[in-house]
């Protein structure tokens, strides 16, 4: 592993934006402050320095943003046409095309991302866009068979369900939003978002953009602000008709809780820790990256995480070495210095909860084989910490039982598939989980007995909305991706014609 700290200077454009004195909210189209005038500030990861100020938002904030993205979806924008709406979406993906460089800027600076990484991410969303813009045009019902007397015709309707909460979690709202926006417009909703508090600033600039690119006032609004605030005024706002949400699980309980108010619709993309399962007779040339990066990506933080390798008994040693043989070949490093493979975790508190399941690991007898420490020196006072790798691990421990949200692999030996597929279901989660073998009975052995939302096979991390994916247990629910994703921004409606 190797660390590099120099000054990176942002472009033009995304300088512009940042030195703006304070971001406002955006609502009904428009920059405007929070009522209560009061400002958060955020801190570029990669120095520890105060990088903006942007509005803090309260219920009378949400207050206007879901009035004005109310009267949007009962407006003109209700009665636009598939087609319409679908070269609406094909003028933003060519936008964002354009202005993804600013965009990716902005977000590795605020939350601390490698640019080269979100620079990869591009190809990513250009495929969201184009898979919502096909949305647009296959919303339809079914004409229906009836056992009613006489002449009477039935079918059902797809009409849009609203209003839209959207809370976008802090690990990659550049991307993550438009899980929210594509199906907004796509299926004729609206939305208000609200990002994280660690992470707001490519969401307020998107919303700009997307105004420029021809989305109409109140069709898109953001407000930031806290969670405390702003994120549980939407949760249980009794005018918003559906809450998709990407979080922690037990916020996730708590939006649960605020839907009833008048029963929202929720998708729920909760916590995560996934089990990566590594058989004697993987391609180690592909599985020990594979791995490494299944956990290593974005710093660790990503919910989906591979961050329990578990490792079949007589190669424990062989990838073990192999593993710790391809920790030296990555580089820690400023979010805007495109040669760096990792950036740092999103703020000290992150950090110290880094560093503190570190000590928890040691504490519980499990050997640290590499890392473990905060970087600092040639790093400064970014909040930036050592990928780590913990040997002598089992299931019963906290480091591989709980969410850390940091870059922390485990290694856990297993003696056989069943006892893998044990050990990988003995977690209240079920997001993600991976199997690396050359035998397809033993594969797919893996794949039918983990529960879980989503498994890869010799591969890890690949989402393609055409495919989807989802959790289960305490990773929550609801679909993101194929015609299922669409399906939550809409209801059937039952038609009966008397003829």
């Amino acid at each position: 592993m190797t660390t590099t700290q120099q000054s990176f200077a942002p472009s033009e454009q995304a300088q512009s934006f940042l030195s703006r004195e304070v971001h406002q909210l955006f609502i009904d189209g428009q920059m405007v402050p929070a009522e209560s005038g009061k400002t958060l500030s955020t801190n570029n990861p990669s120095t520890g320095e105060v990088l903006a100020h942007f509005a803090a938002g309260g219920p009378s904030d949400v207050d206007k943003a879901v009035l004005a993205a109310r009267k949007a979806f009962n407006g003109p924008w209700s009665s636009w046409s598939p087609y319409e709406r679908q070269a609406l979406l094909h003028r933003v993906a060519q936008v964002l095309d354009q202005r993804f460089e600013e965009l990716a800027e902005i977000e590795a600076l605020d939350m601390g991302a490698p640019v080269s990484r979100l620079r990869n991410s591009k190809a990513s969303l250009m495929k969201m866009l184009a898979f919502f813009a096909s949305q647009a045009t296959s919303i339809s019902g079914e004409t229906l068979m009836n056992g009613i007397p006489g002449n009477v015709a039935t079918m059902t309707l797809k009409a849009p369900v609203g209003v839209i909460g959207g809370i976008i979690p802090w690990n990659g709202p550049l991307n993550g939003q438009f899980w929210i926006i594509g199906a907004v417009l796509a299926s004729g909703c609206t939305a208000v978002l609200k990002p994280a508090s660690e992470a707001s600033l490519s969401v307020l600039r998107t919303a700009e953009i997307l105004h420029e690119a021809g989305v109409p006032a109140g069709v898109i609004n953001v407000v930031t602000g806290s969670g405390s605030s702003a994120g549980n005024a939407l949760a249980a706002h009794p005018d918003v008709d559906r809450v998709a949400f990407t979080g922690s699980t037990e916020t996730g309980r708590r939006i649960i809780e605020a839907s009833t108010v008048n029963i929202k619709k929720l998708q729920l993309e909760l916590g995560g820790k996934s089990a990566d399962i590594i058989c004697a007779d993987a391609d180690l040339d592909k599985a020990v990256p594979g791995a490494a990066m299944g956990v290593f990506s974005n710093s660790g933080q990503i919910c989906f995480a591979g961050t329990r390798v578990l490792v079949q008994r007589p190669i424990v040693d062989q990838f073990t070495e192999r593993l710790l043989k391809f920790m030296d070949s990555l580089r820690v490093g400023h979010s805007l210095d495109s040669s760096a493979t990792l950036g740092p975790v999103v703020n000290q508190n992150q950090l110290d909860t880094v560093l503190n399941y570190i000590d928890i690991g040691r504490n519980e007898g499990a050997e640290l084989l590499y890392g473990g420490q905060r970087l600092g020196d040639d790093l400064g006072n970014g909040y930036f910490v050592q990928p780590s790798v913990f040997g002598g691990v089992n299931n019963t421990m906290r480091i591989a039982r709980e969410e850390i949200f940091g870059p922390v692999l485990s290694v856990l030996p297993f003696d056989d598939i069943d006892e893998a597929i044990a050990i990988a279901n003995d977690s209240e989660y079920g997001l993600g989980g991976a199997v690396w073998s050359q035998n397809l009975s033993t594969a797919m052995r893996a794949v039918h007995g983990v529960h879980t939302g989503t498994m890869w096979v010799n591969c890890y991390g690949y989402i393609d909305p055409l495919v989807g994916f989802s959790g289960t247990k305490l990773s929550g629910y609801g679909y993101k991706g194929t015609a299922a994703h669409m399906d939550t921004y809409l209801y059937t409606k039952s038609v009966y014609m008397q003829l």
